[in-house]
């Protein structure tokens, strides 16, 4: 029996006696969640008894998970819509579709009870962030890091104005024509991201200083909601955003832009959005958390046959999920990325959103060594730094946080062995530009970086 079986009730107690409070602190300013979908008749008619062992039983079949209507969360509505997390007897998961990320943030503080969500998807570091009470204004809400969503599905757009300046993966050609924008335009070139301090940050951080610019120095660099960001492209007052799939498509297809890169050409089979729940309510459930487990993982692998993949678009193209035509998903769900501005086209399904497996390994398993690169760019650019002191506290941050033993734990029962990694380390990692995180040594790759607020 691992560590994770023997929950205490004198545990259990005393992280809802925190979650009591935060729900008081935090309910003013969080809200019920904008929408939120119940199981459909897809998801009963697919629905069969599941392999559920004697003991095993979820001991509540009720959660609430947040998502945002972008590719990342598509495992979770494809396990509750195909019935999977219901055959391991969670047949009371609700996914409610949070406003924004914001919002997502401020619900699971308040959590279920208080009329908010128990866990969901999230952008990394946010369960650690959380877990500090770094974003959450001093008030700690313990979270667990569970399974990695996907890989992939992301990109870097720019506005159409830039066309023919040479913004494409690697910018050192362009960034005197970037550095240069306030004299010959009268303003910085501004670029967006959906929320700071995450990946998505990261993500446009890591491709400026890559190219020799500084993004908090040489840009503006703002965190806006995508429908803003667009419109700014349309208007020509938003030269670049860090963005994920349905939205590259439309960037181009729509004539706004093209898309200088994409993430998979930044790091191939990168860490992107993960499945975290409230600590106390996995402590509370560890059969139903095993189960919602099982369910996700057998939604990622019904999600990476690509014979599924139109009735996916079907599903997560609806009103209830995305509310966007079908044919915004369809080619990032083959891997066909329309580049524009005489970049070639990607046809590759490696290329777009997987979300079980790729050509590493793993997709689904949480490696630590990524939530490590995580911490280590946060420390990189300053955020947070009167609380991310030095790589010791970062370690025992991810070693609260993320939960790989419950992980393990629940392929190893759904019978998935073949799909465990065999440490909790993917080893080096390789960037673009021949930079390389090892994570058995995070200070060397930040002594290596040029540009960085340490």
């Amino acid at each position: 029996m691992s560590d994770f079986s023997r929950v205490t009730r004198r545990k259990f107690l005393a992280t809802a006696g925190v979650s009591a409070a935060g729900a008081v602190f935090l309910k003013s300013c969080a809200g019920n969640p904008p929408s939120a979908t119940a199981p459909t008749a897809t998801t009963a008619a697919a629905t069969a008894p599941g392999p559920v062992a004697e003991g095993d039983s979820p001991e509540t079949p009720n959660i609430k998970l947040g998502y945002i209507p972008i590719v990342e969360s598509a495992a979770m509505i494809i396990a509750q819509e195909k019935g999977f997390f219901a055959k391991y007897g969670m047949t009371g998961v609700e996914v409610s579709k949070q406003a924004n990320w914001a919002s997502a943030r401020d619900n699971v503080t308040i959590g279920s009870a208080g009329g908010g969500i128990d866990g969901g998807q999230w952008q990394m570091p946010m369960p650690h962030l959380i877990s500090e009470g770094i974003i959450t204004n001093g008030q700690k809400v313990p979270m667990y890091v569970l399974a990695q969503l996907e890989t992939q599905g992301n990109g870097i757009a720019v506005s159409g104005i830039h066309t023919g300046k040479g913004l494409g993966l690697d910018l050192s050609g362009a960034a005197d024509y970037i550095k240069g924008f306030q004299a010959n335009q009268g303003r910085k070139f501004k670029a967006a991201h959906t929320f700071p301090n995450v990946n998505q940050d990261f993500w446009i951080r890591y491709w400026f200083a890559a190219g020799g610019i500084d993004p908090d120095n040489d840009i503006d660099l703002l965190a806006v909601p995508p429908a803003e960001t667009v419109q700014g492209m349309r208007n020509g007052t938003m030269d670049a955003f860090s963005t994920g799939d349905p939205w590259p498509y439309r960037i181009v297809a729509d004539d706004i832009g093209f898309m200088s890169a994409l993430t998979h050409e930044m790091w191939a089979f990168h860490p992107e959005e993960y499945l975290a729940i409230r600590a106390d309510w996995v402590d509370a459930n560890p059969n139903a958390t095993k189960a919602l487990l099982k369910g996700l993982m057998e939604g990622q692998q019904w999600l990476d046959d690509p014979a599924n993949r139109p009735e996916a678009v079907k599903i997560l193209a609806g009103r209830n999920y995305f509310n966007v035509p079908e044919e915004i998903l369809t080619p990032p769900y083959k891997g066909e990325y329309t580049m524009g501005d005489g970049k070639a086209d990607f046809k590759d399904i490696n290329a777009g959103p997987l979300y079980w497996k790729d050509p590493k390994g793993s997709v689904s398993y949480p490696y630590k060594s990524h939530d490590l690169w995580f911490l280590t760019e946060s420390m990189r650019w300053g955020f947070h730094k009167n609380q991310l002191t030095d790589f010791d506290t970062a370690q025992r941050i991810v070693d609260a946080v993320n939960r790989e033993d419950i992980w393990r734990e629940a392929a190893t029962e759904a019978g998935f062995t073949a799909a465990i990694p065999a440490d909790t380390s993917r080893g080096v990692e390789t960037f673009f530009d021949g930079v390389k995180f090892d994570p058995a040594n995070p200070e060397a790759y930040l002594n290596s970086l040029k540009i960085k607020r340490v």
